[in-house]
């Protein structure tokens, strides 16, 4: 009967067909051929597949949008793949128009479409395996994302994040008005290393953010906790204010800005809903197609009047969409100097100064501007091109099968969480879900640092649960699909 009705049944819930054939027909054939009329389209074999990549992380998309449950880590791997390597790339080829100068012949062209779906197959393969073996308990991911927030270690944390700000904000050159001036500025404005900037605006940021959601998270008890409500009543006013200043879209990268709101979102109790993330999830998609190139307005001090053009011409133009030009860029380095697992060593020793490593890699996004003779060098360099200059197709493969299944698990543990509020699970998984976009983009040793500070320090937070309250393995199937019918009895 539930067959019948136009629905699948999946872990106990449905999935409307409709709203997937509705969906996958919008990214896969609406917004493709809306980009595809308006100009003058060549076709030709790296096209051809291009267009299969925009299929795949349309459908993946779409699944996502549709799904029966909260899959962030999920939402925002498919959201950058289809807009950053899906139709991004589309109208770059159909078009043969870059926003760089360094250009690559079609035989490029079709290999990096090639690694582009190479990871997306290893990432779905990744997940589906993980799907399979949802019912099994994960030994580390689930103590892990079962640890709650601890009174104590927060509040040490909120008194430090008012110490790091009356210390740091103050010997900004310009003080306070250089946060809401431009990022330019507040970069300019600093006479110090570029290294020095980058420590003293992350160790501001990262833990006046978490100091704040951890604070509003806390666990409450109906009694006893009178004094913990006086102080929480008397920081939480100070650690908005502190947000405003160094966490603000204005002075802050637009990805760092999105994931602070996001997490903030995420994290309400009413956001864990299903129906409430589908739409949320909608909206985020249509701003980051429609609005996020112009989100940029703050970057820099000359601020040109915005001009609003079509689809074709944002992607196939703009710097914000370098990653597909970047992938081919990194081919022709690869076909030239060979692969560089030393690139990757660099990454995992990104703590070791240059001082003691002098061979010490530099970002990935940075050798390849180099090398294409940019004297821009703030570039990207997607995971896809990272993990071929590790070590070649191979590389591809296994390191987008163990992001596919961590995603998965992730998820999925989240979801079994998502009543407990105070839980790691309900804070750090938004915060990596849409950080992911910059991990994605690369390059990693640009971003590892600020992502390790943003996904440690909650640990620090949080204390470990006994086995008792560690979230139930998923039923079975069997046994979710019986609790669906009315009436419908078990029988011992």
């Amino acid at each position: 009967m539930l067959a019948q009705s136009g629905v699948q049944v999946r872990g106990g819930e449905q999935r409307s067909v409709a709203a997937v054939c509705c969906w996958a027909f919008f990214f896969v054939a609406f917004l493709p051929a809306l980009i595809l009329q308006a100009i003058d389209t060549r076709f030709g074999t790296a096209l051809a597949v291009q267009c299969v990549v925009v299929v795949h992380t349309g459908v993946g998309l779409a699944r996502v949008l549709t799904d029966t449950s909260v899959r962030l880590v999920a939402f925002g791997f498919w959201l950058f793949s289809y807009v950053w390597l899906g139709l991004a790339p589309l109208a770059m080829l159909a078009t043969d128009t870059y926003p760089l100068g360094h250009r690559s012949g079609e035989t490029t062209a079709f290999v990096a479409v090639m690694l582009t779906e190479l990871g997306l197959l290893a990432y779905t393969a990744g997940a589906a395996l993980a799907a399979g073996r949802k019912r099994g308990r994960s030994a580390v991911l689930e103590p892990l994302l079962s640890r709650t927030l601890s009174p104590l270690p927060v509040l040490l944390l909120c008194g430090l994040s008012l110490l790091l700000a009356v210390a740091l904000i103050p010997g900004q050159e310009g003080g306070l008005r250089a946060y809401f001036t431009s990022r330019q500025a507040l970069w300019q404005s600093d006479t110090q290393s570029d290294t020095v900037h980058a420590l003293r605006v992350w160790c501001l940021a990262v833990p006046a953010f978490w100091s704040m959601v951890a604070l509003v998270h806390l666990p409450r008890r109906a009694t006893g906790d009178r004094l913990l409500r006086a102080v929480r009543r008397l920081l939480l006013p100070a650690l908005l204010a502190l947000n405003v200043i160094v966490n603000n879209p204005i002075s802050r990268p637009r990805f760092w800005a999105g994931t602070v709101l996001l997490v903030l979102l995420f994290s309400w109790r009413r956001f864990n809903t299903p129906r409430a993330f589908r739409g949320t999830a909608v909206a985020i998609t249509a701003v980051v197609l429609f609005a996020f190139p112009y989100s940029d307005y703050f970057r820099y001090d000359e601020r040109e009047s915005l001009q609003v053009v079509g689809l074709a011409e944002q992607f196939s133009t703009s710097m914000d969409y370098d990653a597909f030009q970047q992938m081919q860029t990194g081919i022709d380095y690869v076909q030239e100097n060979g692969f560089s697992p030393s690139a990757l060593l660099g990454v995992v020793l990104i703590v070791i100064p240059r001082t003691v490593w002098p061979g010490k890699p530099q970002a990935t996004g940075i050798e390849f501007a180099e090398y294409a003779g940019y004297d821009f060098h703030n570039l990207s360099a997607p995971l896809w091109i990272e993990s071929y200059l590790w070590g070649g197709p191979l590389c591809v493969v296994a390191v987008f099968c163990l992001l596919g299944a961590a995603g998965r698990r992730v998820d999925d543990i989240r979801a079994r969480l998502r009543d407990r509020q105070s839980t790691l699970a309900v804070l750090l998984v938004p915060a990596y879900a849409f950080y992911q976009l910059i991990f994605l983009r690369g390059s990693l040793m640009a971003i590892i640092a600020p992502l390790a500070l943003l996904l440690i320090l909650p640990l620090f937070l949080t204390r470990a649960v006994g086995p008792s309250r560690l979230p139930a393995p998923a039923r079975s199937p069997a046994t979710a699909g019986h609790a669906l019918i009315p009436g419908h009895r078990r029988h011992p």
